[in-house]
């Protein structure tokens, strides 16, 4: 098994944690916000935002899994190319994840559901 170093395994670790929280604050939200207000023309682009920021944290969630699953069944050691897409999966996350943050506040903060 190849084996990573240890500060980026935390780091995969501790983002797929992130991802989880967003998919459930998401999914959450989408529930309150039709609960509460149903599927209307005002809802609807916040319910497919909340739909969508929950895919979207769902397939990173995904990719990182994956990658690192192939890491671990590489010998003995890992490829540079598996290496450099875990690299890009990790900046491409840390990037993403306050934005989708941010869209999950907005929306709760739009229909007053905090």
């Amino acid at each position: 098994m190849a084996k990573l170093p240890i500060e980026t395994t935390e780091t995969v670790l501790n983002l797929k944690r992130q991802l989880i929280d967003i998919l459930d604050e998401a999914t959450a939200t989408e529930f309150v916000l039709f609960e509460s207000f149903g599927e209307t023309d005002e809802t609807l682009p916040f319910l497919d935002e909340m739909k969508s920021v929950a895919e979207q944290a769902t397939s990173r969630f995904s990719q990182l899994s994956a990658l690192q699953l192939r890491i671990g069944e590489a010998q003995p050691n890992a490829s540079a190319d598996i290496l450099e897409l875990l690299a890009q999966g990790i900046a491409q996350t840390q990037q993403r994840i306050p934005a989708w943050e941010r869209s999950i506040q907005e929306v709760k903060l739009e229909w007053n559901l905090l």
